[in-house]
């Protein structure tokens, strides 16, 4: 069977492969705008007032923070790159039926770090990843503790080693439904439509870049 290539033509959201990709135009553009608005006012009314010194400067100063704080956001995606599209390939190939997000950067207070995908079904979450900076097992503990507070009884293992992880994502499809079974969920009324794989998913997404 021939290898399906991905391109970026179709819709990407956070968790899909090619999301840091996209996500730098898209935040660059958004923070010009948002600078652009306010130094356009600034520069308005200082044509017409003939002053700085004018009530548009101060809503010009308050303006700005949300430029400045969009530009934070932006450098941050700035650093982060697509993963390699070969590894994506492979990674995929081994997905089967497993619910999967790609290109996470984890962040919390103390420490961030990438994780190149992640793997649920049941209560298991694995990842694997590339980021040699990456504090693997404080990341572990911090999406653990997260899904946790959350009501998902969960146990997080991120790898280094693609071969294993690979060896995981297999195990976790063969078995996928004795992992599933008894596993007791109550449907979240704001989320009616997503399983409780899909959930966990959303939770893990809402601390990453």
């Amino acid at each position: 069977m021939a290898e399906r290539r991905v391109t970026l033509s179709h819709k990407i959201t956070k968790g899909d492969y090619g999301y840091f990709k996209k996500e730098k135009l898209r935040r660059a553009l958004v923070t010009f705008v948002l600078f652009l608005i306010p130094l356009t006012a600034y520069f308005v009314g200082w044509a017409y007032f003939k002053t700085r010194m004018t009530i548009v400067t101060v809503i010009v100063v308050v303006g700005c923070l949300p430029a400045c704080k969009s530009a934070v956001s932006t450098i941050m995606v700035l650093l982060r790159s697509s993963m390699d599209e070969k590894l994506y390939q492979q990674i995929r190939a081994h997905q089967g039926k497993l619910q999967m997000a790609y290109e996470l950067y984890l962040t919390s207070y103390e420490k961030s770090g990438g994780v190149d995908a992640v793997a649920i079904c049941g209560n298991q979450v694995v990842g694997y990843s590339t980021d040699k900076k990456a504090d693997l097992a404080f990341l572990e503990r911090q999406v653990q503790q997260i899904l946790q507070q959350n009501g998902y009884g969960v146990k997080v293992k991120f790898l280094r080693e693609l071969k294993p992880f690979l060896e995981r994502l297999d195990s976790m499809n063969l078995h996928r439904e004795s992992l599933e079974k008894d596993i007791k969920f109550k449907l979240d009324e704001r989320y009616p439509d997503l399983t409780r794989d899909e959930l966990i998913k959303h939770t893990i997404l809402a601390i990453s870049l």
